[in-house]
């Protein structure tokens, strides 16, 4: 492989690592929720608290990518069938971004503390977890974790370092999401907001499906 192919296919699983953390965080939508929490901060609390919130988050999606392997081999569940399960699991929040009222996030906010010191003591649980990288989150980056050993195209090192880029960009859009939530919120508009979140969607499922083909795949050829 020559050093553009390599290039190339690490962009590659980026961009699919980031495609597919797009909609179980959604950055935009979660703003939207987490941000009765934050309105009363001034200009430098919300940095910090945006910053610790996505540093939260990190941590999280960088941990689960890790030991995905390991809990997969641990209660011995072949890799095929781990890119199946996981292909469907990310087709189906495909889907359902595609077919989900966008108001309901904005509905689910919960009611903000009055004092705003105790934001501070809500940084991890709930805003970041798991208001903004959950139980979904997770699962898609167990199977990501999955997907990314493939001898024959890229070093599973090489691959895990794309899937830890793709957190880390994450990462960046919920710190840029959070800190300038009110300005995004108000130019974005509930239009643009649909339109991003349809696309979103349609680019899940097309990542999901590619990963549940790559599964069936490889189980059709381990009866070779």
């Amino acid at each position: 492989m020559t050093d553009a192919q390599t290039i190339n296919s690490f962009l590659h699983f980026v961009f699919l690592g980031f495609v597919a953390l797009f909609p179980p965080v959604n950055p935009v939508g979660s703003a939207v929720v987490v941000e009765p929490f934050l309105h009363y901060l001034d200009k430098k609390q919300r940095m910090q608290a945006a910053f610790m919130i996505a540093s939260y988050c990190l941590t999280l999606c960088i941990l689960s990518a890790l030991i995905g392997g390991a809990f997969f081999n641990f209660f011995g569940i072949s890799l095929p069938v781990v890119q199946m399960a996981g292909g469907i699991l990310i087709c189906k929040m495909g889907w359902g971004i595609l077919n989900a009222d966008n108001e309901e996030r904005e509905k689910s906010a919960s009611v903000v503390p009055a004092d705003t010191s105790k934001v501070q003591s809500m940084l991890f649980y709930p805003l970041a977890f798991p208001m903004t990288t959950g139980g979904g989150t997770i699962s898609v980056l167990l199977a990501l974790s999955a997907n990314s050993y493939d001898p024959e195209k890229l070093s599973h090192t090489f691959k895990m370092l794309a899937l830890i880029t793709s957190c880390v960009l994450m990462a960046l859009a919920i710190f840029v999401c959070y800190y300038y939530a009110p300005s995004i919120l108000k130019r974005l508009g509930k239009q643009g907001y649909q339109v991003a979140n349809r696309l979103s969607g349609f680019l899940t499922f097309c990542v999901g499906l590619q990963i549940f083909v790559n599964g069936l795949t490889g189980i059709i050829h381990s009866f070779k």
